[in-house]
């Protein structure tokens, strides 16, 4: 029964697509190409496609991370985030929810825009919440984000801004790099850094790493599956 079933999928499946594959005009093809590269492309994004799954690791002056989210659906991601918190020498984690607030595809570009937020385990008076988001092409990508953290200890605002350009363009599968100028503040130090981070990503592994004196290294490392 279960082999029968699973033939059945198989083939509704395989007649599905191509039957979207023949209607689908030639511009429409390279358009869903184009989008596919991007979406799958730069950005280390905090919700996968739907059934997916991510793990993230982040380091910097502020913290040190082990980030993993599933996404039920491509709107939407759950997760927890075990955390080192170098500022305030404490470990802690952070059940977290990501939402997709609003997304923009042309024939060149996707903008996202995303809600994040996170209750940590010291209780529920201590979480975070914020946006952040990101248009690019498969040439130019700016970002933004913008968290704000509650803590009995201190509250505190982390802001940073991204612009970054591709010296070349790749296909898709193919190992892209780009380099991107970051700038961010917290409101625990004040104070502007403003430093080159390199990017590299293929198929569903991304790397980014930069370094400021001030902030020492800032290096993120994700994989898909």
């Amino acid at each position: 029964m279960f082999e029968f079933n699973l033939c059945a999928r198989i083939e509704t499946c395989y007649r599905a697509v191509r039957c979207i594959y023949v209607n689908i005009p030639p511009m429409g093809i390279k358009t869903i190409f184009i989008l596919t590269a991007i979406s799958f492309g730069l950005d280390a994004r905090p919700i996968s496609y739907t059934g997916g799954s991510t793990i993230m690791s982040f380091s910097d002056n502020m913290k040190d991370s082990l980030y993993y989210h599933y996404s039920p659906s491509y709107k939407y991601s759950v997760g927890i985030e075990n955390l080192r918190d170098n500022y305030f020498n404490d470990d802690y984690s952070y059940v977290r929810f990501t939402y997709l607030l609003n997304r923009k595809n042309t024939e060149n570009s996707q903008r996202n825009l995303y809600f994040q937020s996170g209750i940590s385990s010291k209780g529920f008076n201590e979480y975070f919440y914020g946006i952040h988001g990101d248009w690019e092409t498969r040439r130019l990508f700016v970002g933004f984000g913008l968290k704000e953290t509650e803590k009995k200890i201190q509250d505190y605002l982390e802001q940073y801004y991204q612009i970054g350009v591709a010296p070349y363009i790749g296909d898709y599968g193919d190992f892209h790099t780009w380099i991107i100028l970051k700038s961010k503040k917290n409101s625990l130090e004040n104070k502007w850094s403003t430093y080159p981070v390199l990017k590299f990503f293929k198929g569903n592994i991304l790397m980014e790493i930069g370094y400021h004196e001030k902030t020492n290294w800032d290096a993120h490392l994700m994989y898909r599956f």
